[in-house]
């Protein structure tokens, strides 16, 4: 059956980096655009990155250019999302998406805590 998990979520200092790993299994990973997704504790759910079948940067939420880069290994069926500089306006928890035309698949999510 369809899977992404996510990794490497946990509490972190301000300034500090977090590498998340979203392993998928199920379908053919190669073939569908990923994205990272985040929503904290009373917000809506916003897209954090996107990159493209082939690993081509789609597109970061501003507030993360710069300190976060997204990236795919297809080999290993697994996204990515490296953050660094992290501030507590990134502590949510951290959803990957895979997306291919209308079909679409969620993670469960890792929690990404950012506190001294």
């Amino acid at each position: 059956q369809v899977q992404l998990v996510e990794s490497g979520g946990g509490l972190v200092q301000p300034g500090g980096s977090l590498r998340l790993s979203c392993a998928a299994s199920g379908f053919i990973f190669s073939n569908y655009v990923m994205r990272w997704y985040r929503q904290a504790p009373g917000k809506e759910r916003e897209l954090v990155a996107g990159i493209t079948t082939i690993g081509g940067v789609l597109n970061y939420a501003d507030s993360v250019k710069g300190r976060f880069t997204i990236s795919r290994d297809n080999a290993k069926n697994t996204v990515y999302l490296q953050m660094n500089s992290l501030n507590s306006e990134d502590t949510a928890v951290y959803y990957c998406n895979a997306q291919r035309v209308n079909v679409g698949y969620w993670g469960q999510g890792t929690q990404v805590t950012v506190s001294s």
